[in-house]
């Protein structure tokens, strides 16, 4: 029986007591062989591979959608 490929699965939003907000994906959804971020970073205080910097954008006034893509740093001029 071959591997499920998964692209789609229910997240959740939410806003911290500190005024911050997570966004989070399940486990099976960010570890499907083909998620599309893998470059995990070295966390600061843990030395352990717990982030990715991602941009996070959308349209005003269009759907309610969110897009999500690799961060790339700007170029120096």
């Amino acid at each position: 029986m071959g591997t499920k490929m998964v692209n789609e699965g229910r997240g959740r939003l939410f806003k911290t007591t500190d005024d911050k907000y997570l966004i989070y994906l399940p486990v099976y959804l960010a570890e499907d062989s083909m998620f599309p971020f893998k470059d995990w970073q070295e966390g600061k205080k843990t030395g352990e591979k717990n982030s990715i910097s991602v941009k996070v954008s959308f349209k005003p006034g269009g759907a309610k959608k969110l897009l999500m893509e690799e961060w790339k740093e700007p170029e120096e001029q």
